[in-house]
């Protein structure tokens, strides 16, 4: 088939070339130039492990085509996929106009029958929204069906995500949509879902606030444990060993970020105050995830007393580990609060000091952990990298000027550390 997606973040540009690996040939239209300059020449705009490989393998075999241009593009395709962000904005409602935009250019380009469909995540009665804009600009003798199919990969394992998903979601009455949106699917072994367009909607909205629920109730025990003076990583343990609930995404830590949870939660709530539904449930979620960045200052004020002029070193800045994205990630209030009590920062992350930088933030950055830690007061541990699992503690404890460290991600063991010397907090413990 020929395939066009719009949009090369990581949803776009991952499943893009995921599906020219399958021998697709496959169009991804922008709207930068340096960037789309820089993608035919195998540069990306993001990190994600393996993503580069991929791109320069099919590149060379010339099913991956990037462009500025909807046409021929949206004319040849059989499936066009509008993979667009939908950053929240100030009231936390999804911001559409950046699909609704893609969506009129579409319109005018169609040709022959082309089934259009929203990767993008949208809030319930968007794709409605959607159709009837390529109804009203589509040419006189152009066709179309439409579809939501949502996403549902993961930034640091999204071509895996995307290969070896749970569930595919098709969102369509259009019986000759699914017949085609399935056949395309088929190199991807996994249940299909076939649906109406709010009910897919509402499944991604629903599965990304459910996992930020879980995240959010994992630290609210690991708050109660560590008030109760248990064991909050065990609690939890013992928690997830129910099947019922299981053990993802229940570990205590700072917080969820990222490009997804954050707005998701804040547009379900909106999505609530829109229909006169109060989510107290999920505004509870959100309190809860801001507050535990908090807590891990409020850990380094019983550690060092007064914050001011103490120099802390923090490791990790990406919201999570194999990736650089930055968005929401905890490390920034962690970062600003910290600086809000006069401390001095220094931080190193493996992939996201570049992206850091962007932000940007009044902080120094380090060549290496070690470097980040010499003469630190403290070092915080936000982002779980594999290369922090494996750092030489008694090299650190040397460079430190106190032996003082705050493992947000339980990473390490609380009595090796003890045994080294090292004032040793975690969550929940």
């Amino acid at each position: 088939m020929t395939v066009t997606f719009i949009g090369h973040g990581y949803v776009g540009l991952v499943t893009a070339t995921v599906f020219a690996d399958f021998g697709n040939n496959v169009y991804v239209i922008g709207h930068t130039k340096e960037k789309i300059d820089n993608l035919k020449k195998g540069i990306l705009p993001i990190y994600e492990p393996g993503l580069s490989e991929l791109v320069k393998k099919n590149l060379g075999a010339g099913r991956l085509n990037f462009t500025l241009d909807y046409s021929p593009g949206v004319a040849e395709s059989d499936v066009v996929f509008i993979a667009v962000g939908t950053p929240p904005i100030s009231t936390g409602d999804a911001d559409l106009s950046t699909v609704l935009s893609v969506a009129e250019k579409i319109g005018k380009n169609l040709k022959n029958y082309t089934i259009v469909a929203t990767k993008s995540t949208v809030p319930t009665g968007t794709n409605k929204k959607v159709q009837k804009i390529l109804e009203s600009v589509k040419p006189k003798n152009a066709d179309f069906s439409y579809a939501s199919v949502p996403e549902f990969l993961r930034e640091g394992t999204a071509i895996d995500d995307t290969l070896h998903p749970d569930r595919i979601v098709i969102g369509t009455n259009d019986k000759r949509a699914q017949e085609i949106l399935i056949k395309l699917h088929e190199p991807i072994k996994a249940p299909v879902v076939i649906t109406t367009f709010e009910t897919a909607e509402l499944i991604k909205y629903s599965a990304n606030s459910f996992l930020a629920l879980k995240i959010s109730y994992a630290n609210a025990i690991a708050k109660l444990s560590e008030l109760l003076g248990a064991d909050g990583v065990k609690v939890l343990d013992g928690v997830g060993m129910d099947k019922r609930i299981g053990n993802l995404f229940l570990s205590p830590g700072p917080g969820y970020g990222g490009s997804c949870f954050p707005k998701d939660v804040r547009a379900l709530i909106s999505l609530g105050k829109d229909k006169g539904y109060t989510f107290t449930l999920f505004e509870d979620v959100e309190n809860i995830n801001y507050q535990m960045r908090r807590e891990i200052v409020i850990k380094s004020r019983n550690i060092l007393g007064d914050l001011s002029g103490k120099r802390i070193g923090i490791l990790g800045l990406s919201f999570k580990p194999n990736t650089d994205d930055m968005r929401d990630s905890p490390a920034i209030d962690i970062i600003n609060l910290l600086i809000n009590d006069g401390a001095e920062i220094v931080a190193y992350d493996p992939i996201a000091i570049e992206n850091a930088k962007k932000i940007p933030l009044s902080i120094n950055y380090a060549k290496d952990e070690y470097d980040c830690a010499k003469d630190a007061d403290l070092l915080i541990l936000v982002t779980d990298w594999n290369e922090f699992k494996k750092i030489d503690f008694k090299k650190i404890k040397t460079l430190m000027k106190k032996p003082n460290i705050i493992d947000s991600r339980n990473i390490y063991d609380p009595e090796n550390l003890k045994k080294l010397g090292f004032n040793y907090v975690g969550v929940g413990r």
